[in-house]
């Protein structure tokens, strides 16, 4: 009983957890260099399930185009502008920020596949900038002096980031959406998409120029961190709301799996030992109402 909806908020669970793990890999390596090492990692443990498995044969060719445009925009500048925004806003920010892939997808729907946007969605999408803000502008005490909860640089920089990173993975879920009701495998084209990526952080890890090296040495901890961090929201997490969606109704389940803001703040009590404030606890419950709504309409 209810073991798709379990499922569905483990895997909020796990992108909360990784995104906590990612937290020092990311600030040690800089977003890019981490971001081409775990996608390095998330590429060997999804090559290996999809070979043991021989799902490739799911895969139409004549999808190439789309499965590249998506990886290229959802993963690649997705996943690298999610880590920019992880470094300069933190986990809690940045987890609140990427929410906003929920509203743009709705929108996104609307302008570009005729989606009906109906009353209950434009409340949801409401819901969900109204917490964005509140869990941005009023979500940390002067007392909160945990690192985690620091701004490093302007902040409109790092909302800037986090909302592209945001619209970046609209975006690439849009454009891969007629691939996924063709039929094929969800981890064969996750495998390609992040290959793409792969190859796009390590074409801009080799280009001249420091901002694209590694910020420091790599290490057995941070590169355990990386892989750990890989696995989770690509292996354990993508395995978990993939099941939940093959029995669980895709409106609860999706609102389920879009509570990690909410999961994540007592998560990050429990390692600052410092309460969030008031503003970051109202903030991230709208955003779970204005998700509910969007993906329940």
């Amino acid at each position: 009983m209810y073991l798709f909806e379990f499922a569905a908020l483990g895997a909020a669970a796990t992108w909360a957890i990784g995104g906590l793990i990612s937290a020092k890999p990311a600030a040690h390596l800089g977003a890019i260099g981490f971001n081409c090492v775990r996608m390095l990692f998330v590429v060997l443990f999804l090559g290996i399930y999809v070979f043991a498995a021989g799902t490739w044969s799911t895969v139409d060719s004549d999808h190439a185009s789309l499965i590249f445009l998506s990886g290229f925009v959802g993963i690649f500048m997705g996943d690298t502008l999610l880590f920019l925004t992880l470094n300069r806003m933190g986990p809690r920010r940045t987890a609140i920020l990427f929410s906003m892939n929920a509203p743009m997808s709705a929108l996104l729907g609307w302008l570009f596949l005729s989606e009906e946007l109906s009353l209950q969605a434009v409340l949801g999408i409401a819901s969900v900038l109204t917490g964005v803000i509140l869990a941005i502008a009023f979500g940390k005490r002067k007392t909160q002096l945990h690192r985690w909860e620091q701004i490093r640089g302007p902040v409109a920089v790092g909302v800037l980031f986090g909302t592209l990173a945001a619209l970046s993975q609209s975006v690439g879920s849009i454009i891969i959406r007629p691939v996924m009701e063709s039929g094929a495998d969800p981890v064969a084209i996750s495998l390609m998409r992040c290959s793409i990526a792969a190859v796009g952080l390590l074409v801009l890890f080799y280009l001249p120029g420091r901002p694209f090296k590694l910020a420091n040495p790599i290490t057995k901890e941070i590169a355990a961190r990386a892989a750990f961090s890989g696995m989770l929201g690509m292996g354990v997490g993508m395995t978990l709301i993939l099941f939940a969606l093959s029995g669980g109704e895709v409106g609860i389940v999706s609102t389920l799996s879009a509570t990690t803001p909410v999961i994540l703040l007592p998560v990050l009590w429990w390692q600052t030992k410092e309460f969030p404030a008031i503003g970051a606890w109202v903030g991230a419950f709208l955003v779970i109402v204005g998700c509910s709504l969007i993906f329940t309409s």
